[in-house]
């Protein structure tokens, strides 16, 4: 194997381990150089953290990284030589993170070179329910990013790059997923989650914050906003969960079934990843990849499949009307609110947004040609929608760098 480009090198030099977070307490990283250019030649080595101890060695055969960049030499020379070059390339498709987006996206943050505040930073916050993993950047009044289902941080990076330069963003995971905490017995219900992100908050020091909400993400959103409204300034539902109006014939038997039951894995791991990624358009390329990759990360773990089944379960028994039913509470939220949604969504189909309109008069409404994750399939859209609707409320961070 040969020498490893010098650039791997520079990058391994200015690698601050104040901006890297490795749950696991060590990890190993695979940077793989495509082709050849500037006289050196391709190949892979991995980058192997031990708290304050790291180590460039070549790839072995057999030995599992436990995530993979992968770039060609020259897009490997580019941030190299830029400091904010390797979330530029990651954002462009030059780039690519597999296996785990935490560590993948805490090396670019580590290796950026960056050191003011408001810098791109992947970490765990110790609540009082436990960790909770946050990608966090930028000056001003936070912003708090919850995922859908299954999802993690990652379905808000480019969102976290479209709002860094005016306010302090927090992409996290929620609990149950991702690099979050996974309690055995939680409830993994609206309350639970709605809790857990005051949380969040209290061990933050935020008193208020806009929150942004996709898919069942934006269902907990609500229900922050329904539960705790002093803590919450604005709130948008990306394609949000919300409580079905239809008959559920189905409840009696969802009631019965026991979310613990995910603690087992009866399909062997390469079945479901094969049937995950058949069943997500594009699952092997790009953005989609990267959210299966996230979702089987957790959904692979017997505490990810209980939270998963846990809140599946709860999406389906939301009840929707009563003193605690969904849309008796949406008809008194007291925050302001911005709904988008996607035209071509088939989980939260857009006829939902009539039965917003009459419950919440005052809310804002935008329609996209997407499906049912705006921030990702019509970024530059939905981006521009919420920089409208925060308006006036952010304080601009100077040096932040601006959205693309």
């Amino acid at each position: 194997m040969p020498a490893p480009p010098g650039v791997l090198d520079a990058l391994l030099d200015r690698f601050d381990p104040a901006a890297f977070d490795a749950p696991s307490g060590r990890a190993r990283l695979r940077l793989e150089v495509e082709g050849e250019g500037e006289g050196e030649g391709g190949g892979s080595w991995d980058l192997v953290v031990r708290g304050g101890f790291r180590e460039l060695e070549a790839a072995e055969r057999g030995v599992r990284a436990d995530a993979r960049l992968c770039a060609d030499h020259a897009t490997w020379a580019r941030i190299g030589r830029d400091v904010r070059g390797g979330m530029e390339a990651f954002r462009r498709g030059r780039l690519t993170i597999r296996d785990d987006l935490h560590l993948g996206v805490g090396f670019l943050a580590a290796t950026s070179g960056l050191t003011e505040p408001g810098r791109l930073e992947m970490a765990r916050v110790q609540t009082s329910l436990g960790d909770i993993a946050v990608a966090r950047a930028g000056q001003g009044f936070p912003v708090v990013m919850l995922p859908g289902l299954g999802g993690t941080k990652a379905s808000f990076l480019p969102t976290v790059a479209a709002l860094a330069d005016r306010y302090r963003v927090f992409a996290i995971d929620l609990p149950g997923f991702g690099d979050s905490v996974k309690p055995v017995g939680a409830p993994y219900d609206p309350h639970f989650f709605a809790r857990a992100v005051r949380g969040f908050l209290d061990t933050c020091g935020i008193e208020r914050a806009h929150l942004i909400g996709n898919s069942m993400g934006g269902r907990v959103a609500l229900e922050v906003g329904f539960r705790y409204p002093e803590r919450v300034e604005r709130i948008v539902g990306l394609a949000p969960s919300l409580a079905w109006l239809r008959d559920r014939p189905w409840t009696p038997l969802v009631k019965a079934l026991r979310p613990e039951l995910g603690l087992l894995q009866i399909a062997p791991r390469p079945v479901v990843e094969e049937f995950v990624r058949r069943f997500v358009p594009g699952g092997h390329d790009g953005w989609a990849a990267v959210g299966v990759d996230e979702f089987l990360r957790g959904y692979l773990t017997p505490r990810g499949r209980a939270a998963f089944y846990a809140s599946l379960r709860n999406i389906y028994l939301d009840e929707p009307e009563g003193v605690e039913g969904f849309w008796t509470r949406l008809r008194a939220l007291e925050s302001d609110s911005l709904f988008v949604w996607g035209r071509q969504d088939r989980l939260v189909p857009i006829a939902f947004a009539r039965h917003v309109r009459e419950a919440l008069p005052r809310a804002q409404h935008v329609e996209l040609r997407c499906g049912h994750v705006p921030q990702l399939e019509a970024p530059r859209e939905t981006h521009a929608a919420i920089r409208r609707f925060l308006g006036g409320s952010g304080v601009a961070a100077p040096g932040a760098p601006r959205a693309a």
